[in-house]
């Protein structure tokens, strides 16, 4: 059961992009015990009760009283708002945008004098790395998405300044939120390579996103940077079999990257996962809990 969205303060964290697909499942998945502050940006509707209604900040200006409000007493801000590639194409967002909210979390976090700050990153800066990329690695994102939250990674940092108290957190694939299962349609194609797999990737499951990023706002020292997955890898044609979701290989391109592994290590070293948290059997639970909970919301 999620947790109750209340305003109470007390270790509470406020979440901004909290109408957002994994603002949905924090909402649905939070720990009981710890509130959560939901930022709901003004306008739009179906605002869970108790949401924060305001917008972040534009560059240069300071945070509304609203805002200031909502993050008044709570020790941690998780900031999800950002402009993602399937948002830019919809509504024309710009995908540099993600600089300028990156800086509004910031500029709120300043403001209202909150210890700490975690802001969406993705995986997708590293590029076509290596097995294992971890937060120290060389950085070459392929395509503009990855770019812009580099870009937005820079920015911040260099704002906050050493010892802020503001962590990057990388993201990988998060079972629902990704192409394959909560993108999946009939006919659906993968690539098999030359050694008869399909794409293998860094993945977490929506319940094991929401209590390891709790757990990240409640305490203890973090780096700048930190890759949120859980443990190992999964091959995309076993996790759709494993959903019962049918699909079709094809040969593929030379282009067509067949690894991407976020290491885990600093994460393994601050919050617990169990051996099914990275299966793809363990992955669709989750995500099977997870629409569950939105068809009888």
């Amino acid at each position: 059961m999620a947790s109750m969205i209340t305003n109470d303060s007390g270790g509470s964290v406020l979440l901004l992009g909290a109408s957002g697909q994994l603002g949905g499942m924090l909402r649905r998945h939070w720990p009981e015990g710890t509130a959560l502050r939901c930022q709901w940006r003004k306008g739009p509707r179906n605002a869970p009760p108790g949401a924060c209604h305001f917008d972040l900040p534009t560059a240069g200006q300071p945070p509304s009283a609203q805002a200031l409000k909502a993050a008044q007493g709570v020790g941690a801000i998780l900031c999800l708002a950002g402009v993602t590639p399937a948002g830019a194409a919809a509504r024309e967002d710009r995908l540099e945008a993600n600089v300028d909210l990156g800086i509004a979390a910031l500029t709120l976090m300043q403001a209202a004098k909150v210890p700490r700050l975690l802001l969406a990153s993705s995986a997708a800066v590293y590029g076509a790395g290596a097995d294992g990329m971890h937060e120290g690695a060389a950085l070459s994102p392929l395509n503009a998405y990855g770019r812009a939250k580099l870009a937005m990674e820079r920015a911040v940092l260099a704002r906050a300044g050493a010892g802020a108290g503001v962590t990057m957190l990388r993201i990988g694939n998060v079972a629902g939120a990704d192409a394959i299962l909560g993108g999946w349609r009939p006919g659906m194609t993968l690539d098999r390579f030359a050694d008869g797999r399909t794409p293998r990737r860094s993945y977490i499951g929506p319940v094991t996103l929401a209590r390891v990023l709790h757990d990240l706002c409640q305490g203890g020292a973090l780096p700048d940077m930190l890759n949120i997955a859980a443990p190992g890898e999964v091959e995309m044609g076993p996790l759709l079999d494993a959903a019962e979701l049918k699909w079709t290989s094809r040969e593929a391109p030379p282009e067509a990257v067949a690894q991407v592994r976020l290491d885990t290590n600093a994460l393994e070293a601050r919050v617990a996962f169990a051996p099914e948290n990275g299966t793809p059997t363990g992955l669709v639970g989750e995500w099977l809990k997870d629409q569950e909970m939105i068809r009888t919301a």
